[in-house]
């Protein structure tokens, strides 16, 4: 057993009686978002990937472990406590662990892959199987039950979108945080928001409902007061959370937030459009099937103004063959059987050597 990067084995650890070799093996999938981190736990094999009979011993959750919003040491300590938190529940070891997927917002180059996959070596023993993978593609096999094949967007505090074919090519397109223009998410939706609200105030914008929200679900008495209220703590999820409060402006009646919304949907299916074109999913008709899998707060859970809704419109108005799908597990689940997938895999490659 390998230990801790402080060179001590995981607390829990300690208290446990020794497994015998005949203990059963797990496999963990780890979904680390901006917002929230889940590890689900489930004992192997997984002979079945349907919905009533996954093997789930144990899930976790923490919270953020983006590096870019957080920092490297913060999303370590995260990762570590949510799988620690998830073997303990499940009642077993490092040792049990055969293999392991982790799927993180904020990954986006093999540079990025090879340093997490670095540390994943120093905690887990030399037998695990160990794969990083950006969070989009956990969010695609919640949808297809392990398959990776199609598109999926996402779209909660940031959005991305990405797509595989059959034959193994993948394409992305946004991803590449606020700074960069994740236009669509729920960081750029509340943040236009934000600066609508001030734009009111200055003269610069016309009025909106949205400056009597914002205000009295922060708390505070004058737009000036924003200005300070962003800057004292701009972490996005925090930005992102005002958007149900633009989304009700919006079913109020409220043209700037109307705008904001319909502006996002556009965005958001830019993204898919790109993606699906770059991989040519559709066929050279424009025709052919292929899953189009939804993840996300911003696309989830809306009331009258559906910002889901009139993304699958825009889509599926342009390729009919999109197949759209409400995931019924989370994307842990999803990491969990890609991990279980990956590994059968590279099982049927040995056996073919």
């Amino acid at each position: 057993m390998k230990k801790q990067r402080n060179g001590e084995t995981w607390k829990f650890e300690i208290e446990m009686p020794v497994q015998r070799d005949s203990s059963p093996e797990v496999v963990l999938g780890i979904d680390g978002g901006t917002t929230s981190t889940v590890c689900i736990c489930m004992s192997l094999p997984i002979s079945d990937q349907t919905l009533d009979s996954l093997p789930v011993l144990a899930r976790s959750v923490a919270g953020c472990s983006n590096h870019n919003s957080v920092g490297e040491t913060v999303a370590r300590e995260t990762l570590e406590q949510v799988m620690a938190e998830a073997l303990m529940k499940s009642g077993a070891k490092r040792s049990a662990v055969c293999v392991v997927c982790l799927a993180l917002s904020g990954v986006n180059h093999p540079t990025d892959q090879e340093r997490i996959l670095n540390w994943l070596r120093d905690i887990f023993p030399s037998h695990t199987k160990l794969f990083v993978q950006n969070d989009a593609v956990a969010a695609l096999a919640s949808g297809t039950m392990g398959k990776l094949h199609g598109c999926v967007l996402i779209a909660g505090t940031g959005t991305i979108c990405y797509g595989f074919t059959e034959d193994g090519r993948e394409a992305r397109a946004a991803g590449a945080g606020p700074v960069l223009g994740d236009w669509g998410s729920g960081y750029g939706i509340a943040a236009q928001a934000l600066t609508a609200v001030v734009k009111a105030h200055d003269g610069r914008g016309p009025q909106t409902m949205l400056t009597s929200d914002i205000l009295l679900t922060l708390g505070l008495s004058s737009p000036d007061e924003l200005i300070g209220w962003t800057y004292a703590d701009p972490s996005w999820a925090r930005i992102a959370a005002l958007v149900p409060v633009v989304v009700s402006c919006a079913e109020a009646g409220d043209e700037v937030s109307n705008k904001i919304l319909l502006d996002s949907v556009q965005e958001l299916a830019a993204s898919v459009k790109a993606v699906v074109q770059r991989l040519g999913l559709c066929g050279e008709d424009r025709k052919s099937s292929f899953p189009f899998v939804m993840v996300g707060g911003v696309i989830e859970n809306n009331k009258k103004w559906d910002i889901g809704k009139e993304v699958i419109n825009c889509i599926t108005e342009e390729y009919p063959g999109a197949c759209p799908i409400r995931p019924k597990v989370e994307p842990a689940v999803g990491a969990a059987l890609l991990a279980w997938n990956y590994l059968m895999k590279e099982s049927e490659g040995n056996l073919r050597r």
